[in-house]
């Protein structure tokens, strides 16, 4: 069954997590490595479901795994066999579900909201890369290489049974197309599919908005269409845009404001920001359903939507 679907038949947005990689080297974790976050996965998981737990306990209604730049290729590269990279792989589930369901025993954490949804990350070829490419999405490979190589992590991710796999920070179409074919594969399986933008009409890869939201509409398989890793001051004209396309749920889980250079892998501070969660209600306004934050974004934030979001039992 849908699991976004089946939660926004009862509740007006599902409320997704912020950023993992900030809140890890808010923990004291050097993330300078081509694995980035994914490394903490064999070093310290204990400090990714620390984590977690903070996101279920700001409201999040959904967690996004640790496994976005876990990949066989990529663990192999660092020495791991092919078994250990799987099983690190499979972990970034588990370790999401277990935190879920002790958070979900009190009885005092389920007010007002559905038992929270765990989703698997997964990251573009270009975060295999760690070349930024994912912010450009010119790989120079075939559709069916896309395929070929995003199959073995999902092989391990949906054997572990997630909620909903999340394939996210997808700069091309045709990466989207690849991925959305290959869930054909995995028949009960839903996907969201979110896209990095350059601004307020095309992909990172320079794709129409409109042209991604027309042909994802007809995959069954495909809960939710949407945008994340994008400056939220794009959002809410690709919001529309989708809208116009599209009869599926809209996702946009933004970063903070700050602007990322992804060869230097650093940020440069955006000098004055918007309150995020005045953001975030503007954008359920506009016909967001699934909202959440992604680099720079924090528990905090979370919290502050989750203050409107449970308390409007109004909320059309």
């Amino acid at each position: 069954m849908n699991p976004i679907e089946s939660v926004l038949k009862h509740y007006p947005m599902l409320l997704l997590d912020g950023a993992l990689a900030t809140e890890l080297e808010n923990k004291g974790c050097n993330l300078a490595d081509p694995l980035w976050s994914a490394r903490i996965l064999f070093d310290q998981p204990e400090l990714i479901a620390a984590v977690h737990h903070d996101y279920f306990t700001a409201g999040a209604d959904c967690v996004i795994t640790a496994s976005y730049q876990a990949t066989v290729q990529g663990l192999t590269a660092r020495g791991l066999t092919e078994s250990e990279a799987l099983r690190v792989i499979s972990s970034s589930v588990t370790i999401a579900r277990e935190v879920r369901d002790t958070f979900w025993k009190d009885i005092t954490d389920r007010r007002n909201r559905p038992k929270p949804l765990v989703a698997a990350s997964v990251g573009p070829y270009g975060a295999y890369l760690a070349d930024g490419s994912e912010y450009r999405g010119n790989y120079g490979i075939t559709r069916r290489e896309l395929s070929d190589f995003h199959r073995s992590r999902l092989d391990v991710l949906i054997a572990t049974q997630p909620d909903i796999l999340a394939c996210e920070t997808i700069p091309c179409l045709d990466e989207a197309l690849a991925l959305a074919e290959l869930l054909r594969e995995y028949p009960n399986q839903f996907c969201w599919i979110s896209f990095t933008a350059k601004d307020d009409s095309k992909t990172c890869n320079g794709d129409s908005i409109l042209e991604c939201g027309k042909q994802l509409n007809a995959f069954e398989q495909v809960a939710a269409i949407g945008i994340n890793c994008t400056a939220p001051q794009y959002v809410g004209s690709l919001i529309n845009k989708l809208r116009s396309v599209t009869d599926k749920p809209i996702i946009v889980y933004p970063n903070s404001g700050d602007q990322y250079e992804p060869l230097t892998k650093t940020w440069i501070k955006a000098e004055s920001h918007a309150c995020f969660s005045d953001l975030a209600k503007n954008w359920y306004e506009q016909g967001a359903k699934i909202i959440g934050g992604c680099c720079r974004t924090s528990p905090a934030d979370i919290a502050n939507i989750a203050g409107w979001l449970r308390g409007a039992n109004s909320l059309p």
